[in-house]
């Protein structure tokens, strides 16, 4: 298993600074994903590990060899794009063994090792069917089989499961997550889907506009944010402006419209500050019991399945929204009241103001 690092790296076209001083490493056979909005580098980021692009300054190495000057024939990687890029002329266990009959492997072994891929992937006897006979989840089977066939140290993923619909992607989350744990290859994976990369990393990079905002695993980037646009970008949230008064034993008191609000304090936070508290529509409780309370005139509650979200306005015109199970639906206050919510510092991060 492979390790990936990247040191100081950058990338710059004309003016634009594509990706800007990224550092971060990928641990041998982990599931890492890198995430965020369109136009933020992550995609640059895959193709300079991939070798597609040389970085303009830092460095990428696997498994501690600099890659400075070595093309993706020569780098122990393989990428899936976006569009498969399937021959759709060529049955499936010859587009699995392209990349074998490519590198000079005998006919028997290529038709071999296709076989094992596609066993691996829980399409035996599939090999001699075109591509356009199988469905899309099939399709991206196909085009994962044939990234390993070469046997990569390190497998690239631009975004594979965006032109899937939501059932279909759901799915191959898990087939993608349990494949990889099967052949233990480390995966980089590429997309802007919060949930995505939530349900299958072991780790996350979250990007923005070429800088890296935070490496954790999911449950550290949704708990514990260290930036507001972690706090606003990976998952939903209720973010309360006002001014920071204390700061005790890790617990920021933050003054705001609503009242005095404490949660845990974030990076480099200091009294004085202008910042916000941030607080998941699933940790407030209805009734104002707690430490912390709000009020919201509802505006409109969304049903949404297992859980409806409440939509409001709170003290200082701040949006407030709730999340409320299906079962406590009937309890829930109609939309034009006053609902009194309260929560736990525990359960909210105060953030300096950007």
């Amino acid at each position: 298993m492979h390790s990936v690092e990247l040191d100081k790296v950058s990338m710059v076209f004309g003016a634009t600074r594509a990706v800007d001083d990224v550092s971060f490493t990928v641990g041998g056979g982990e599931f890492f994903s890198i995430l965020g909005p369109s136009g933020c580098g992550k995609t640059t980021i895959l193709r300079m590990i991939a070798g597609f692009l040389e970085p303009t300054a830092g460095r990428v190495s696997i498994n501690g060899k600099d890659m400075k000057g070595l093309g993706p024939d020569r780098r122990p990687t393989a990428m899936i794009f976006q569009s498969l890029a399937l021959f759709p002329l060529m049955p499936v266990w010859e587009n699995i063994a392209f990349g074998l009959e490519a590198r000079g492997v005998p006919k028997a072994r290529r038709r071999e090792k296709a076989e094992e891929l596609l066993e691996l992937i829980a399409l035996k006897g599939y090999g001699d069917r075109l591509p356009g006979a199988l469905s899309g989840g099939q399709r991206q089977r196909v085009a994962i089989a044939r990234a390993l066939a070469i046997e990569p140290q390190v497998l690239l993923l631009d975004e594979p499961l965006s032109a899937l619909d939501l059932k279909l992607r759901q799915h191959m989350r898990a087939e993608l997550r349990a494949l990889q744990k099967r052949t233990g290859v480390t995966f980089i994976y590429i997309t802007h889907d919060q949930s995505e990369a939530l349900a299958m990393s072991d780790r996350i990079a979250v990007m923005n506009a070429g800088a890296l905002e935070q490496v954790g695993t999911p449950r550290e980037l949704y708990d514990s944010p260290a930036t507001p646009f972690i706090a606003t970008f990976v998952g939903e949230n209720n973010a309360i402006p006002g001014k920071v008064t204390d700061i005790t034993d890790g617990v920021a008191t933050l003054e705001s419209a609503a009242g005095r609000l404490r949660g845990r304090a974030g990076p480099d936070l200091a009294i004085g500050q202008s910042a916000r508290l941030y607080v998941r529509p699933e940790a407030l409780v209805s009734g104002s019991d707690g430490e912390n309370s709000l009020s919201a005139r509802i505006d409109r509650i969304d049903f949404e399945g297992a859980f409806a979200l409440a939509y409001g306005k709170g003290a200082g015109d701040a949006a407030v929204v709730a999340a409320i199970t299906s079962t406590a639906l009937s309890a829930a206050p109609p939309a034009g009241e006053v609902a009194q919510f309260s929560f736990s510092p525990e359960h909210a991060t105060v953030l300096a103001d950007v």
